[in-house]
C-alpha cells in the first residue's frame, strides 16, 4: 500500500552549558561493552552485536526525528518483547524524547487513556495488537501510528490528519541523515514513564529520569546482582515492567552482558528452553511464573535444565517459603526475593546470594534507606513492630504526571509511602505483612495475609492462595482463603483449614476456603484482592465454613 508523503524534520541542536550535567541513558547503555563485537541481544530474528544495536538504535532514532519527535516528548509504545521495542525505547531516549512502554495486557479503550494521559503524538504498535493500538489512536492527539508487520493502518482506520506507517518505512525515513550523537540531555531530564498498573483506580505514569537508570543499575544490578559481561539475562516480567526493563535492559547493557528477548507468554516449558539454548544465567520471575516453574512435570521441564543459571530472582510479591526451597531442590537454583515498584524503578530491598531469609524481602539494597513508621508518622526503631514502610533513594521518580493531589498523599519530601506494611526481624530483614488495607484484626489481633498464604501453599495439593479479611454477622474481619489446586487435585475445605490450624495460632486460620480455577491478577502479576472481595461479598452476612467459588 503506498503511503501519503511525511515532512522529513532536522533534529534541534541545542548546546551544552556549564550547567546540569550531561547525561544520556541510551548512550550510557549502549557503551556498557567496550567490544563492539560482543554480542548485546539475543531475538527470536537472530543476534545483534553492541556495534550492531548500536546502528540499528540511530536508524530508529532518525525516524522518529523525522517524524517530528521532539525533546521530552513523549513516544508510546504497545508491543511485545522483541528487538523492536526494544530498539524504540533506546531511541526514544537516545534523541531526549520520553519512552512510554505500556501495557500489552490493555483493550483498546484502557489503552486510549494512556495515549490521551501521556498527549503522545507517534504511538508504536506490535501487529499482534493491532486492534487495540488502533482504538487507542483516536484518544489524545495522535499523529502517527507505526506499526510492526505488512500492514499499515489506513487512513479511514484513523482519526483525521494522522498517519499510519509500517515499521520498516520508519527505519528507512532518516535516510542520508542518521542521529550519529545522542541529545544532550540533562541527568535530570525525563527519560522514562511507567504506568502503574491502576488496580484500584486510573493508572498514573511514574515520570523517571535519565540518572535513576543508571542509579538502579549501579545499585541492585551490580551490587546486589553482581552482574557482569559473562552473564546472560532472561526475565518473565515483560519490558514495559519497571522490573522487566531493569532485568532485560538496563541491567545486562550497562556491564556489557547479553540479554534474551522472547516476545511469547512466559511458560515454564517456553522459558526453560529459551534458558537452555542461550546459557541463560541470570533468570527473573514472579511467584506466579516460579510455581508453575516448580508443578511443571519433567517433561515440560527436565530437572537439570537449570544447570548454568547461577542466579534466579523474583519480585513482585512475597515469594513463598515453599516454592523457594522447592526450586533449589529441584532445580538447584538459589532465588533472591525482593520488593521494589515502578516508582522506585527497581528491587530496593532484597535477600543477598548466600543468605536468603525464605519468606522475608531480605535487606536494603545498598543506596536505599527504608524507615517504617506508625500511624501516627512516628519512626519505628525496635523489631518485630508492625508499620507502614517508607523508601528513600535517588532512582525515585520525580512524581506522577499531572497528578497532584495523590503526589501529595504519597511523596514526602525525599521520602515515599509505599502502602506496604513491614516488620523489621532481629536479624535486619524485612518482611512483608501485605498492603495496608489488606492486613486484618482479628479478635484484636493483627493478621498478615501473607503468613496464612504461606501457610496454605504448604498445603501439597494447594497452587496458589489468597487471603482476604471478610466481616461476619457482628462485622467484624475474619480470614477467608480463596485457594487454586494443583493440576488432577481436589480439595475439602474442613482438611484445609485444619492442615492451617495445625500450623498456625487458632485465630490466624482461614473461616472459609473457596476454590477458583485461577486467581485475578494484574498485569505485573500481583493478586487482585478487590475482586476477590467482590466475590467473598456475595454472603455478606454468613461466613461458611465449606465453600465453593464460581469456578
Amino acid at each position: 500500500m503506498e503511503q501519503p508523503p511525511l515532512e522529513i524534520q532536522s533534529p534541534p541542536t541545542p548546546s551544552a552549558s556549564s550547567g546540569p550535567e550531561l547525561f544520556n541513558a541510551a548512550e550510557y547503555l549502549l557503551a556498557g561493552s567496550p567490544d563492539p563485537d560482543r554480542i548485546a541481544v539475543r531475538h527470536p530474528g537472530g543476534e545483534l552485536t553492541y556495534g550492531q544495536l548500536t546502528e540499528e538504535v540511530r536508524r530508529v532514532a532518525a525516524g522518529l526525528v523525522a517524524l517530528g519527535v521532539r525533546p521530552e516528548e513523549r513516544v508510546l509504545c504497545c508491543m511485545v518483547d522483541d528487538l523492536e521495542l526494544f530498539t524504540a525505547i533506546l531511541a526514544t531516549m537516545y534523541i531526549g524524547a520520553v519512552a512510554v512502554p505500556s501495557s500489552t495486557m490493555l483493550t483498546g479503550p484502557e489503552l486510549g487513556k494512556l495515549v490521551a494521559d501521556s498527549r503522545a503524538r507517534v504511538v508504536i504498535g506490535s501487529a499482534e495488537f493491532r486492534d487495540a493500538v488502533l482504538a487507542a489512536a483516536w484518544h489524545g492527539e495522535v499523529r502517527t501510528l507505526v506499526l510492526t508487520g505488512d500492514d499499515p493502518a489506513a487512513e479511514d482506520e484513523l482519526p483525521a490528519g494522522a498517519v499510519g506507517i509500517s515499521w520498516q518505512r520508519l527505519l528507512t525515513l532518516g535516510g542520508a541523515d542518521p542521529v550519529t550523537a545522542p541529545y544532550p540531555s540533562w541527568a535530570e531530564s525525563a527519560a522514562l514513564w511507567l504506568y502503574t498498573s491502576g488496580t484500584t483506580g486510573t493508572p498514573k505514569a511514574a515520570m523517571h529520569r535519565h540518572t535513576d537508570i543508571r542509579y538502579v543499575a549501579q545499585t541492585y544490578g551490580q551490587q546486589v546482582l553482581g552482574i557482569g559481561p559473562e552473564d546472560v539475562c532472561l526475565s518473565a516480567a515483560k519490558l514495559f515492567f519497571a522490573y522487566g526493563i531493569g532485568n532485560s535492559m538496563f541491567f545486562p547493557l550497562s556491564v556489557g552482558a547479553s540479554v534474551v528477548l522472547e516476545p511469547g507468554r512466559p511458560s515454564p516449558a517456553l522459558f526453560a528452553q529459551r534458558v537452555a539454548q542461550h546459557g541463560v544465567t541470570l533468570f527473573f520471575g514472579v511467584p506466579s511464573f516460579w510455581g508453575p516453574m516448580l508443578a511443571a512435570s519433567t517433561d515440560e521441564v527436565p530437572d537439570g535444565v537449570l544447570s548454568r543459571v547461577r542466579q534466579g530472582v523474583s519480585a513482585g510479591e512475597t515469594l513463598p517459603p515453599r516454592i523457594y526451597h522447592g526450586i533449589r531442590e529441584r532445580y538447584g537454583v538459589e532465588i533472591l526475593d525482593g520488593i521494589g515498584s515502578t516508582e522506585v524503578l527497581h528491587i530496593y530491598i532484597s535477600n543477598r546470594p548466600g543468605r536468603v531469609i525464605p519468606g522475608s524481602s531480605g535487606t536494603p539494597v545498598p543506596g536505599y534507606r527504608v524507615q517504617l513508621r506508625r500511624d501516627d508518622g512516628s519512626v519505628i526503631d525496635g523489631i518485630d513492630e508492625p508499620g507502614m514502610l517508607y523508601i528513600a533513594g535517588e532512582s525515585l521518580c520525580t512524581g506522577y504526571w499531572c497528578r497532584t493531589a495523590v503526589n501529595r498523599l504519597v511523596f514526602h519530601g525525599e521520602w515515599m509511602r509505599t502502602g506496604d506494611k513491614y516488620v523489621r526481624a532481629a536479624d535486619g530483614s524485612y518482611t512483608c505483612l501485605g498492603r495496608a488495607d489488606d492486613v486484618l484484626k482479628v479478635g484484636g489481633i493483627w493478621v498478615s495475609p501473607a503468613e496464612v498464604e504461606a501457610r496454605l501453599l504448604e498445603h501439597p495439593a494447594i497452587a496458589e492462595a489468597a487471603v482476604i479479611g471478610v466481616r461476619d454477622a457482628d462485622g467484624l474481619d475474619k480470614p477467608v482463603a480463596f485457594v487454586v489446586p494443583r493440576p488432577g487435585d481436589h480439595l475439602d475445605a474442613d482438611e484445609v483449614i485444619s492442615f492451617c490450624r495445625a500450623g498456625l495460632a487458632a485465630f490466624k486460620r482461614p473461616r472459609a476456603v473457596l476454590e477458583l480455577a485461577a486467581l485475578p491478577k494484574t498485569a505485573t502479576g500481583k493478586i487482585q484482592r478487590y475482586r476477590l472481595r467482590e466475590l467473598a461479598v456475595d454472603d455478606p452476612v454468613t461466613i461458611p465454613t465449606v465453600a465453593s467459588a464460581p469456578r
